[in-house]
């Protein structure tokens, strides 16, 4: 008999039955469980419409049926949340009815049937990364290390969903194989300097082509070469290879700079002899036409007076031969000695001429001075000999 029923045995904390009282006359013992389950029990019998009380059948029989009470409202319960969902605005529902696509919700509070339908949240708005990086072939057969970012969203997400079985790995395959066909129809060089950009431009549109035609609903927003090198067993060699093309750009540099300074100069100086040449021709074709034109003015002249024009061509042509030599030696007629005439010391007690003054009438009084002596000692010697 257990010790808790009425007239059961002795209580184990010290209490007696149902109707025994403790030691100091207080119920502090645990509390009867079998009595609280059985009260509750009636409890939940009267809500779902039960009697209280009656036989121990019927108090079992009320007891299942308040437990399965209580599951139906929990499962009511759990399909009534279940069947209410949110979407944010980033999200998009893709909705299968019984395995079969139904419809496609947007933001907001929505309802699906319970069991019957399924969601399946997709981010539409959010651009995704992908970084693959491969050891691949180019067209000069050498070996290039190229790590390749790809960033992309969702443009259609029920194919982004149900079309393809793994998005992620179907967006690997493909890049590979669009950086493998761009790679592989290129030279090395531009891939590693200066033709990266080129190069992500034509593995982004030979991508999308491919995602496209595998209905994967992804769209490409950016593609990038992060970086493309040489293997390591072979960098030290690139290296050179690089250090050497870029002391060969810059000696190409360096001379065209020097031929951009002394083109520019050179074409200047034969410019400048062109114009040299020019004027010199000008101006010899000018002092020929002068002296024409001065012979011709002459011959009339002398046409005229033909004593005293040769007399003063004579002079002009004696001071021209003056002006070059500060001595002069004459030859007398009926003299036996070369007379000595010092013209630099004659020409350094002549006076200056003014500012406006011009050599030639210096030299024309020289002239008159010089033929005033030779007439005075030739008198001198025509007196002497008489």
């Amino acid at each position: 008999m257990a010790w808790n029923e009425p007239g059961g045995g002795k209580d184990p904390w010290g209490t007696g039955g149902n109707n025994g009282g403790n030691r100091g006359g207080n119920n502090q013992g645990p509390p009867d469980l079998d009595e609280a389950l059985k009260q509750l029990m009636e409890k939940l019998n009267k809500m779902f419409g039960g009697k209280g009380g009656g036989n121990s059948n019927k108090g079992n029989n009320q007891g299942a049926g308040g437990i399965i009470g209580v599951l139906a409202i929990v499962g009511l319960l759990f399909l009534g949340f279940s069947s209410v969902y949110t979407l944010d605005e980033k999200e998009r529902g893709v909705i299968l009815r019984l395995g079969k696509y139904d419809r496609t919700e947007g933001p907001g509070l929505h309802f699906k049937w319970p069991m019957a339908e399924s969601l399946t949240r997709i981010e539409t708005t959010t651009v995704r990364k992908e970084n693959i990086e491969e050891r691949m072939l180019t067209e000069d057969n050498n070996i290039v290390e190229i790590e390749l970012n790809v960033q992309y969203r969702v443009a259609d997400p029920v194919s982004f969903a149900l079309r393809i079985e793994n998005p992620r790995l179907t967006l690997q395959h493909a890049a590979q194989s669009a950086l493998r066909h761009d790679v592989g129809s290129t030279a090395m060089d531009p891939i590693l300097t200066s033709g990266r950009e080129a190069t992500a431009e034509q593995v982004k549109l030979r991508l999308q082509s491919y995602l496209d035609r595998y209905q994967t609903g992804i769209q490409l927003t950016n593609v990038n070469v992060k970086d493309a090198r040489p293997p390591s067993q072979v960098k030290a060699a690139f290296d050179d290879v690089q250090a050497a093309r870029q002391d060969k750009d810059r000696l190409i540099s360096e001379a065209e700079s020097y031929a951009n300074a002394i083109v520019p100069q050179a074409r200047g100086a034969a410019q400048r002899q062109l114009e040299e040449a020019n004027a010199y021709k000008e101006q010899v074709v000018a002092k020929a036409t002068g002296e024409a034109d001065r012979f011709t003015a002459l011959l009339t002249e002398y046409s005229k007076a033909k004593q005293v024009t040769r007399e003063r061509l004579y002079i002009d042509a004696i001071s021209d031969v003056y002006t070059n030599t500060s001595k002069v030696l004459v030859d007398v007629d009926g003299g036996n000695n070369m007379m000595y005439l010092p013209l630099d010391q004659i020409m350094k007690n002549m006076p200056q001429s003014n500012a406006t003054g011009s050599s030639a009438v210096n030299v024309s009084a020289i002239t008159d001075q010089v033929l005033n002596e030779i007439r005075s000692r030739q008198n001198d010697r025509r007196k002497e000999s008489r």
